[in-house]
């Protein structure tokens, strides 16, 4: 794909851009047109090499990096040789297929691929695109999703808010019908290419297991339950009983079926959460183990000082409902909500409240959803375990 009439984009600066994203202001407007999504070549401001990535001079994340690496050529082997190494990650090295069949292949930046998402749901494949540039390779893509899954089907989308802002037009195929997965032993049931529906949250499964150790014995409440996992799980370890509360009732239907299918005992109720909590507070009920692992609740970074008003205001209400001595399991899925700006939360709340709380761990998403060093907010997930007295 780049060839010696590779187009060539020049930065403002001499320095090298320390983050694979550049954004359009950071960049010296190019003469011709150049189509998005096309590979490029990347000098600085004195003319010399800085790497090669895709161009879009339509979206504001100009310039997505892919090599530093004058030798390497982006193109369909390069894309093959990325793709081969994320799933020798997830294979070889953390062996994830002993413990689930539902994990997270590619992980955009984190494994070099940016503007790419694949997740597998037991036989099935679903792929995200998120730059134009990761689409024009879908063919390679697809191809050697199926080399290393032979037999999977696979489904691939991308969101409408990203085709507008990359440029490019992605055809969806048929979703593939719902399937069980398994994780720890367990099974769950997911309906892959559904977006949050999926009633599965691959990047949660050592949280889950880690919940339900401290969970044995005690009575817990999930909160913003989605398919019930944290529900099911602590039942399946001992709890003495489980409710779930989500504001979305389908997906309840799904997390009583996840009970039955694992043998356990667990209620789950529709409700707004803090309409729920409320209820509870004035009936005097408590739980020894909550957990709150609300949606996402920003995508604007202008909205980041509201989002951490709105988890204040969750976990200053879930406190209520917590006994002495108890577990909280306290969740962020916002990627602009920084760990340090999380726990800080948490500080200000146990303050309000008037509770000691003290963090057990900070835990994130699975090791199928690495980070690259360089792009931090790829660590969107926070999952703080905490006793509370």
């Amino acid at each position: 794909m780049n060839t010696p009439t590779t187009p060539v984009i020049s930065l403002k600066t001499d320095r090298v851009p320390g983050h694979p994203w550049v954004w359009s202001a950071q960049i010296v407007k190019p003469e011709g047109r150049i189509p998005p999504g096309s590979v490029v070549e990347v000098v600085d401001a004195k003319g010399r090499f800085v790497g090669r990535g895709f161009w879009n001079g339509h979206a504001r994340v100009a310039l997505r990096m892919l090599t530093t690496s004058p030798d390497e050529t982006i193109d369909a082997g390069w894309i093959a040789a990325r793709l081969a190494r994320a799933v020798e990650l997830r294979r070889e090295l953390l062996r994830l297929d002993d413990v689930s069949d539902a994990w997270r292949v590619v992980h955009s930046e984190g494994d070099g691929l940016s503007g790419l998402v694949v997740d597998r749901y037991a036989n099935h494949l679903v792929v995200e695109y998120f730059a134009a540039g990761m689409w024009r390779f879908r063919d390679t893509i697809h191809a050697e999703l199926l080399r290393h899954f032979p037999g999977a089907s696979l489904y691939w989308f991308a969101e409408q808010h990203v085709q507008r802002q990359e440029s490019f037009d992605v055809r969806s195929n048929d979703a593939p019908s719902a399937v069980d997965v398994h994780e720890h032993g367990l099974a769950f049931h997911a309906a892959p290419g559904l977006g949050h529906k999926t009633g599965f949250f691959a990047d949660q499964r050592d949280n889950r297991r880690r919940f339900a150790e401290l969970a044995r014995g005690r009575r817990v409440l999930d909160l913003c339950c989605n398919a019930g996992g944290f529900a099911v799980h602590a039942m399946k370890a001992g709890a003495s009983e489980a409710i779930g509360v989500d504001a979305d009732a389908a997906i309840l239907d799904v997390a009583r079926e996840n009970a039955r299918m694992n043998g356990v005992e667990a209620s789950f109720e529709q409700g707004d959460v803090f309409e729920w909590l409320r209820a509870a507070i004035a009936a005097g009920r408590t739980w020894d183990a909550v957990v709150l692992d609300p949606p996402k609740l920003t995508r604007d970074r202008n909205q980041v000082v509201n989002a951490l008003k709105k988890y204040f205001a969750m976990n200053r209400t879930a406190l209520d409902v917590l006994a002495p001595g108890g577990i909280l399991l306290t969740c962020s899925c916002t990627g602009l909500v920084g760990e340090d700006d999380f726990i800080e939360m948490i500080r200000r709340v146990a303050l309000n409240a008037g509770r000691e709380i003290q963090l057990l761990h900070v835990a994130g998403a699975g090791a199928d959803h690495p980070v690259a060093s360089n792009v931090p907010e790829n660590r969107y997930l926070k999952a703080v375990f905490c006793r509370v007295d």
